[in-house]
């Protein structure tokens, strides 16, 4: 059969036959997860709602103006104050959990399989230590996608979401508290379950639950436990507070307050003003400074030391002192870190097109069957990548003759909290004086011989972060191969893993795969073309940045979060031109990651910039000829009628009587119906109301309130 896409006829090679069949418009597709065809664009659903970001104008409004003076603004200015300061530390103390047990299962499972890889290796029953791997990041896996199934919106990174959220987009259940919950387990069990995801993007979800319930002091999940806190109720007051408590997120995620505060302004809201700046910084400190002190102190032993600012820190960038042609960069540096760019640019392109493609096939063949099928893919990824990096740590890698320079150490290679399987950190020692030793207890060496190390294995079987700062700061080499084929299969994976039913996160997976794309052209200047000044790490640093770059497409707050993450200044021109030539290459091809998610969900957000074919359109051209409009004094089953037939959730309120126009059009007033509905154990869940309605003498706009009820 051909040529039977839900019209009325039905065409095969013999005849056609036609007959009635119900068709779906192609929002009605968008919201079953459906298109026509595999290119079409999604269409915007419209069973989204606007948030009310926008004051009210009306009598009440007035009412409580009038109420107020400079005493009850100051104590509503400081009680504002405070809530912020709450909403840094508890971020900081999410991060803080999620920290301490990633790195507690981690160790476990990496300390279990490399006594038995160690012990097996002699013995030939290496099989045994892949199926010890597999039980640990399948069950942690498991646990995973079962914490999304009781909360699908917990799913991914939630950056997304809370953009659109703070554009003025409600999207449902995305700031509740079983979401942070669900969001907090599931990041943790993820990331310890070995995928190719990262803790930090969840991370700034987390802090923008947090940041709308905290001031509620109220929650639909726990309705019995309320308090009499009579402040910020409004839409308005929760977007300033969930705009605090994504910056918070980032400066949690990776030490840098002010580019959290940049992120919050550039990719989160389109609404600002002076005084929440203040807010949302003093916020992002907060959150940087709780997390600090709690992970030196409990690291370190020494409380008060600040020296962990951030869940992910890439150290300090230093020449070795045996080297004296080692230069961190030069001017002409610049002209390969443009070249990067541009392909770090294409690189961030080809992986924003394959997984859109794969999010597509989701929504047509995965999404719309059983649930249990959302966990079996999950499964599948995990069993798929556990193999892969238990086969290439085994095979793959290379022998490769350490350094003198990394015998000696190097301090600055441990600014980063190592994940150390073998050993751990003395609880005394401080971070300039941990040595080579404790610095180098990362590196595997599978299979070679003394004074030397598995390069495949000291990237694969590590923690994310170990092996994003053993190609930032390990003075050995790595072999090209090595280099080419971890690039070549962290890209697959991690493009793979993106959109399957388990929080998870971006930025370490694309920092990785590019610090691996960075430190391979470092390789191939020094050992092939001859220049000997090229600073390895400097390299890594760039890569990293140009894929990041590349896939998210963010600029200024990235450049300013990388630069606050190396503590390093002078990286921040190569930093800024690399990302701007990234994001310059693959804007000429796509979206970035998090826009083109956005669209894949029809959410209908507004661009910054509009389309230059949409300067030519008049206001005839958009508006609506067919339009529901009711009376003032319309009937509720008519309104119920209405209700039923529409998708949309504003009405005019319009009126015959010319006499009555200037009365009836007075001031700026949205009306909720107020609609409250019963329904029976066997009704959809998805339900318009019937009820009654209560509205002021002078509506403009009846705004329309749907009802969730799950059977």
């Amino acid at each position: 059969m051909a040529g039977c896409r839900g019209s009325l006829c039905c065409c095969c090679r013999w005849c056609c036959c036609c007959g009635e069949r119900e068709t779906r418009t192609p929002e009605e597709l968008t919201i079953l997860g459906e298109t026509q065809e595999e290119e079409d664009e999604i269409l915007p659903r419209k069973d989204y709602e606007s948030l009310d970001y926008d004051r009210c104008i009306n009598d009440p409004y007035l009412e409580v103006l009038e109420t107020m003076d400079n005493k009850k603004g100051r104590r509503y200015e400081a009680v504002k104050w405070m809530m912020v300061f709450a909403i840094g530390v508890c971020t900081g103390l999410v991060g803080l959990f999620v920290d301490f047990f990633v790195r507690l299962f981690t160790q476990l499972k990496f300390g279990v399989v490399q006594a038995s890889v160690e012990e097996c290796s002699q013995k030939g029953c290496l099989a045994l230590s892949l199926l010890e791997l597999l039980g640990f990041n399948l069950t942690f896996v498991f646990f995973a996608s079962l914490l999304v199934l009781i909360e699908p919106v917990a799913a991914g990174s939630g950056i997304p979401e809370i953009k659109c959220y703070l554009n003025g987009v409600k999207v449902p259940g995305i700031v509740r508290l079983r979401t942070l919950l669900c969001k907090v387990f599931g990041v943790l069990f993820s990331v310890a379950g070995g995928l190719f995801v990262g803790k930090e993007g969840p991370m700034i979800h987390s802090g923008a639950v947090v940041g709308a319930g905290l001031p509620q002091f109220q929650s639909l999940s726990l309705r019995k436990i309320q308090f009499n806190f009579p402040y910020f109720r409004s839409d308005r007051d929760k977007r300033d507070f969930v705009s605090a408590g994504a910056a918070a997120g980032v400066a949690a995620a990776f030490g840098a307050p002010i580019g959290g505060t940049l992120f919050s302004l550039e990719e989160g809201s389109s609404f600002w003003n002076q005084g929440l700046t203040w807010k949302v910084l003093f916020c992002s400190m907060s959150a940087t400074f709780t997390l600090n002190f709690f992970r030196s102190g409990i690291q370190f032993g020494s409380w008060g030391s600040f020296q962990l600012p951030g869940l992910l820190n890439f150290g300090e960038f230093k020449c070795s002192d045996s080297d004296k042609k080692c230069h961190l960069w030069t001017a002409m540096d610049l002209g390969f870190f443009v070249v990067m760019g541009v392909v770090g640019g294409l690189l961030g392109a080809t992986f924003n097109c394959l997984n859109k493609r794969l999010a597509k096939y989701r929504m047509r063949n995965v999404h719309p069957k059983p649930k249990l099928v959302r966990v079996l893919e999950s499964l599948l990824v995990s069993l798929v990548t556990t193999v892969v990096v238990f086969v290439a740590s085994m095979v793959l890698g290379e022998c490769r003759q350490m350094s003198s320079a990394s015998q000696v150490g190097n301090d600055s290679f441990a600014l980063q909290e190592y994940v150390t399987f073998s050993s751990t950190f003395p609880r005394k020692s401080r971070l300039s004086e941990v040595t080579s030793d404790e610095v180098n207890s990362s590196i595997k060496t599978f299979f070679c011989p003394n004074e030397t190390y598995n390069d495949m294995a000291t990237l694969f079987f590590n923690s994310q972060e170990s092996g994003i700062l053993q190609l930032f700061h390990q003075d050995s080499t790595f072999s090209p191969i090595t280099l080419a084929l971890f690039f070549v299969l962290y890209f697959v994976l991690a493009c793979w893993t993106y959109g399957i039913s388990v929080p998870s996160g971006l930025f370490v997976p694309s920092l990785l795969c590019g610090a691996a794309f960075g430190r391979l052209v470092a390789n191939v200047l020094k050992s092939y073309i001859g220049l000997g000044h090229i600073y390895s790490g400097t390299f890594a640093l760039i890569g990293a940045a140009a894929f990041l770059g590349g896939v998210v497409r963010m600029s200024i707050s990235l450049t300013v979060i990388l630069i606050e993450s190396t503590s390093e200044i002078t990286y921040g021109l190569p930093i800024m031109v690399t990302l701007m030539v990234a994001k310059w290459t693959g804007d000429f091809f796509n979206k970035g990651i998090y826009d083109i998610h956005v669209g894949l969900r029809g959410v209908p957000l507004l661009e910054w910039e509009t389309e230059v074919e949409m300067d030519k359109l008049r206001a005839s051209d958009i508006m609506e000829p067919n339009l529901t409009y009711v009376y003032p004094h319309t009937r509720i089953q008519s309104l119920v009628s209405i209700l039923r037939t529409t998708v949309h959730h504003a009405f005019p309120v319009v009126t015959e009587n010319r006499g009555n126009e200037k009365e009836f059009m007075k001031g700026n007033q949205l009306i909720s119906n107020n609609i409250k509905y019963k329904a029976p154990l066997n009704h959809k869940p998805l339900s318009r109301c019937e009820g009654f309605l209560q509205f002021r003498h002078r509506p403009v706009l009846l705004t329309r309130i749907v009802t969730h009820i799950l059977t």
